[in-house]
């Protein structure tokens, strides 16, 4: 509770957390209200943002607003999975890790040295063109299991300098088993890093999904904020001066980005002394 009480203190995460649930009602409020099929063709190519197609065509002459929200859920549907995926893998093998020490330190340790020295965006693309299908849930699936090694060195660092407190000790001395004092004795005094690594997880899968798309690699047959860039450089609408193709959804993609680094930020300035003085 005390915690809360801070964070509505901080004007950055305020600021932050209030646009993302802005985009993020939007994106899943609007389609329930005006359920249109955002891949239906209901103008010409590229015709321009006016009263009945508000953010004009695109170069299937579908609809770009109705694109943008379908495609803002999707993209967010992808991040949230990633983000889950990423934090649990992360948070799971740097506990352990630092918690046991020794051999299973080593192990772990380096398999996530391993992950962190191959660019992750190589992996995601040798994945991603080997799959035949590409669903939102495996589009967040492939994203989080190759994003969560930076995740796992932090708590790693974070469980070593908890392992020797006296509460984890007591807990261990009183026979409690490797599991239940890493929830019970660890987790909670690292919870405020769990979730600041959550939103930042969810930020890079939403950018890490744009940058797959827009090499042709994203989502089969669904809209997402990476599909509408690449088909407008597919189609080149930089040329044909079709600002409102890819314009939106590049901003969508800073808004929604700048939200959760913007929460991240005031998060990181309450629970880090140094920085908020």
């Amino acid at each position: 509770m005390n915690t809360i009480k801070l964070l509505l203190k901080s004007p950055k995460f305020l600021i932050g957390f209030g646009l993302f649930m802005f985009l993020f009602l939007t994106a899943f409020i609007y389609p329930a209200v005006s359920p249109k099929d955002p891949l239906e063709m209901v103008g010409f190519m590229y015709e321009p943002p006016s009263s009945t197609y508000l953010l004009g065509t695109d170069n299937f002459g579908r609809d770009v607003f109705v694109e943008l929200i379908h495609g803002m859920k999707s993209s967010l549907i992808i991040g949230l999975i990633s983000g889950v995926i990423a934090t649990t893998i992360g948070i799971t093998i740097g506990l352990f890790a630092g918690y046991k020490g020794g051999t299973t330190d080593n192990i772990l340790n380096s398999i996530t040295n391993i992950f962190l020295v191959i660019p992750p965006f190589i992996i995601l693309i040798l994945i991603t063109v080997s799959l035949k299908s590409r669903s939102l849930f495996v589009m967040g699936l492939v994203l989080g299991v190759t994003s969560w090694p930076w995740t796992a060195r932090a708590v790693r660092a974070q469980s070593l300098s908890l392992r020797n407190r006296e509460h984890v000790d007591i807990a261990r001395l009183n026979g409690a088993s490797t599991v239940e004092i890493i929830i019970r004795e660890i987790m909670p005094y690292i919870l405020s890093y769990i979730f600041m690594a959550f939103i930042l997880q969810v930020a890079t899968g939403i950018l890490n999904e744009a940058g797959i798309s827009m090499l042709g690699l994203g989502p089969s047959n669904i809209v997402s904020l990476g599909t509408m860039l690449s088909w407008a450089l597919l189609f080149e609408s930089v040329r044909s001066g079709a600002w409102w193709a890819f314009i939106p959804p590049a901003i969508t993609i800073a808004l929604i980005t700048f939200s959760l680094y913007f929460m991240n930020s005031g998060m990181d300035e309450l629970f880090n002394p140094k920085l908020r003085s």
